[in-house]
């Protein structure tokens, strides 16, 4: 049995609504520019009839590094299976397209080992216990039992092999890495990776994550596909499965376009857009069965566009949002069968709130089963939220859930024309 509820606080909330698309517009404005510059040259790179011949990833980088030097252009990445040690780093408007569903970036098996010395923070060395099986090219992480996490990870690539276990690395350590707190070096890296790049590509790529033999990096240093510092990326027609680590992760990005993607079974998130990323387009992706969340918008995330994407049966949140990740608009989506809530905005206090955030015609729909199947999770003080002509609730069967529960703490929350599909309770206001 469906319910049409119709939630209104005050008008300022509908002020609020005209701002929100005002603002998306200007966000439409800028992503659906063109996403790349391609220049004249091409380069074919492939394992067999290529300009460039090789099945790993130093094949791969030359090509792309030579399109670099000259300017800009296209990298074609010939059917195959490519053997990764370190990731494809897409350089300034160099557009890389693979077959689809036939070119394949496969993950290395990892390795891991002690330091044997402590790598101290802006080190631009590390000594490994063990460096059997470390190679000059390698992609590796470092990290110890106290900075394990989130940006305290330090990716690089060996660069230079100095003594028997010593590595020079291409980037100095961000912290200092101890031995008495179990410091660790891993062969461990995103798959493709961009730091510091503006005007590049990537489409028609399938990243193997060879989970069962790798190890974890956290989704703020690594991802199948991975951004840094990059403006007017694009991600388009990749497939990201079985990665050890999130899916697609954009950090401190703008302008980043992620449309017609796969992004399944990865252990951590779908899709992570986060710290600062402004004006992401987020489109027509299928985020499915992934470790944690399906789609996990972080820290700053503003202006984003999130249109026509399925986020199913992940075993965290469906969408999760919180710490100032203002003015998006989430759209159009189908949002089912992921094991805690459907959406969920995390608790923040006042300034570090949500806010002016929308949420349309979406289908929220079957979510929260280990957490008493409530549909949407509004916790501390996020303000000016818009649910219009949604469905949430049930597919099936009547349900003792809640439709949304909205913390008291959240100023002008709006709801209006939603169907509230077999559910007990369609809105409720909760203290937390």
């Amino acid at each position: 049995m469906s319910t049409p509820q119709r939630y209104l606080m005050p008008a300022s909330a509908m002020t609020a609504a005209a701002a929100m698309i005002l603002l998306t517009a200007a966000a439409a404005t800028w992503s659906e520019q063109p996403t790349t510059r391609v220049g004249a040259v091409e380069v074919r790179v492939g394992i067999d009839d290529s300009d460039i011949r090789g099945s790993d990833h130093r094949a791969l980088q030359a090509a792309v590094d030579y399109a670099a030097k000259l300017g800009g252009g296209t990298v074609r990445i010939g059917p195959g299976q490519y053997q990764m040690r370190n990731a494809l780093i897409l350089r300034d408007n160099v557009h890389v397209s693979g077959e689809p569903g036939k070119t394949i970036l496969a993950a290395c098996s990892a390795l891991k080992t002690p330091l044997a010395a402590d790598g101290d923070c802006r080190e631009r060395q590390i000594t490994l216990q063990d460096p059997s099986g470390f190679q000059v090219g390698d992609g590796v992480a470092i990290y110890d039992d106290h900075y394990k996490s989130g940006f305290e990870v330090t990716t690089a690539t060996l660069t230079a092999r100095v003594d028997e276990r010593t590595f020079q690395i291409s980037a100095p350590l961000y912290l200092d890495y101890l031995v008495s707190r179990k410091a660790v070096c891993c062969l461990a890296f995103p798959v493709v990776g961009g730091w510091n790049v503006k005007n590049a590509g990537v489409e028609g790529l399938t990243i193997d994550g060879n989970q069962a033999k790798a190890e974890y990096v956290d989704g703020c240093r690594a991802g199948g596909i991975y951004l840094f510092e990059s403006d007017n990326i694009s991600v388009r027609h990749c497939v990201v499965r079985n990665y050890k680590g999130d899916g697609i992760s954009f950090q401190v990005s703008q302008h980043v376009t992620v449309e017609d993607c796969l992004c399944e079974n990865n252990t951590g998130l779908g899709l992570h857009p986060g710290s600062g990323s402004q004006h992401p387009v987020v489109r027509r992706n299928r985020s499915l069965n992934n470790g944690d969340d399906g789609l996990y918008v972080c820290w700053r995330v503003k202006y984003g566009r999130f249109e026509d994407n399925e986020i199913r049966g992940n075993h965290g949140v469906g969408v999760s949002i919180g710490h100032k990740d203002t003015d998006n608009l989430f759209r159009g989506n189908l949002i089912s069968a992921n094991a805690k809530a459907g959406v969920l905005f995390r608790e923040e206090s006042q300034p570090m709130g949500a806010h002016r955030n929308v949420f349309e015609s979406n289908r929220i729909l079957d979510n929260g089963a280990k957490e008493g199947n409530v549909s949407i999770v509004i916790r501390g003080h996020h303000d000016d939220l818009v649910f219009r002509k949604n469905t949430i609730g049930c597919s099936k069967t009547a349900s003792p859930g809640v439709g949304i529960r909205c913390a008291k703490e959240s100023n002008r929350f709006q709801a209006d024309d939603n169907q509230f599909v077999n559910l007990q309770k369609p809105i409720e206001r909760a203290e937390r």
